[in-house]
């Protein structure tokens, strides 16, 4: 019998879980790693912070290499596990994580949805975990994301997962990891994670996609659709460094003017919440700020932004434009700086912006691998322009 201690550590570790004690084993373990880790301080100046913003840009600058290494790398055993998967009816989709990887999963619900014609639900670990996971039987599919392969919130769902039935799949950067060895199938994520993750979550995302593609075409006959979609996910790497290289000088612009401010906001609707919560992410990775990513509706329910307030605010070509447009013209009215990422040609929300960052058009549905990408070098460039100004200051003290 579990004793209080370990109740107090995690639920599935007490008398009424579903686990047996081989898994209860592996959740105190991990849960004790969990307790090594150390983050950054708030110190203006922390070391740690600033070597793995340092590193952040190599990573940012790699992510259509890494995107484009993961989908040909496993494309083979993606196919092979979506015809496994597929061969039992699949009626709902869970896409649990933590942090960056609960954003990757956020991005891809809309293609999933569209696609497949199945319910899929992107969730936190934790909630699936311990409170949103009845029914489950072996027509759900439980995904389950965690760079490291360690984040014990996701091994636990995937774990639950399984001991009530469910068919899991993992995404990891790290093979033989415990999220890879617990999950019934398990894709590699051809990325690097030394700075601030981000073609961690880009490459994984698109790994996501490329499965729901292959799933489709194990389930179903939408074979222009299917054919269409996977032209236009072959295109994503070269479109995410191209628009690297043309964003960046005009993103550390804005980032220069906006450095001194203690908080960031981040929106968007659809799939381009991702994007919000990626740019979210990274600010409080990056810097000692606060930073909140809104969805795009919600914005309007409560006075979000305050005078002075930087909004970077996601919508692509697509239903969101209108309410985006009154987003910008809202922030505005507030006082707020708006910097909007959307679609070439897409004058009702520039004209509502103080600065409009133009993408290429492109399935609105994909846009998350591509319009995240002025977020990540926002959160950069102010996480530098911290550093330097706080350099300054000390050396004039």
């Amino acid at each position: 019998m579990m004793g209080s201690e370990d109740e107090l550590q995690t639920p599935l570790l007490g008398k009424d879980s579903p686990l047996d004690r081989r898994a209860k084993r592996r959740i105190r373990d991990l849960y004790d790693q969990e307790q090594q880790i150390a983050i950054p301080t708030n110190d203006a100046l922390d070391p740690e912070r600033r070597r793995r913003v340092d590193l952040t840009i190599t990573e940012i600058q790699g992510q259509s290499a890494a995107i484009q290494k993961t989908l040909e790398e496993e494309r083979r055993t993606v196919c092979d596990i979506a015809r496994k998967i597929s061969g039992t009816p699949v009626r709902q989709i869970y896409l649990v994580g933590c942090g960056d990887s609960l954003s990757a999963m956020f991005g891809a619900r809309a293609l999933y949805e569209q696609l497949l014609g199945i319910k899929c639900e992107p969730m936190q670990a934790l909630d699936f975990a311990y409170y949103f996971n009845r029914p489950l039987d072996r027509r759900t599919l439980v995904v389950g994301l965690s760079s490291s392969g360690t984040t014990t919130r996701t091994v636990e769902a995937i774990l639950l997962a399984k001991a009530l039935g469910a068919k899991t799949l993992a995404l990891t950067n790290t093979p033989e990891s415990p999220l890879m060895q617990e999950s019934d199938h398990g894709l590699l994520v051809h990325a690097e994670r030394k700075g601030w993750p981000t073609q961690a979550s880009t490459a994984a995302l698109a790994l996501l996609f490329q499965f729901a593609i292959e799933f489709a075409a194990s389930a179903s006959a939408k074979t222009r659709e299917i054919q269409s979609l996977q032209i236009a996910l072959d295109e994503i790497p070269a479109l995410v460094d191209d628009v690297t290289k043309k964003c960046s000088e005009c993103i550390r612009r804005i980032a220069r003017i906006e450095a001194r401010k203690h908080l960031y906001l981040f929106s968007g609707g659809g799939a381009s919440y991702s994007a919000a919560f990626f740019g979210a992410a990274k600010i409080k990775e990056c810097t000692p700020n606060h930073a909140i990513a809104i969805p795009l509706e919600e914005f309007h329910h409560y006075n979000s932004q305050k005078d002075g307030d930087p909004l970077f605010l996601t919508a692509p070509s697509g239903p969101t434009i209108p309410r985006a447009r009154d987003t910008a013209a809202e922030g505005k009215r507030r006082g707020g700086n708006v910097y909007s990422v959307t679609s070439e040609d897409e004058e009702l929300l520039a004209n509502s912006s103080d600065e409009a960052i133009a993408l290429p058009r492109m399935l609105e549905t994909l846009t998350p691998l591509v319009y995240a990408v002025p977020a990540q070098l926002f959160a950069y460039y102010v996480g530098k322009e911290k550093f330097r100004i706080a350099d300054a200051e000390r050396a004039a003290n």
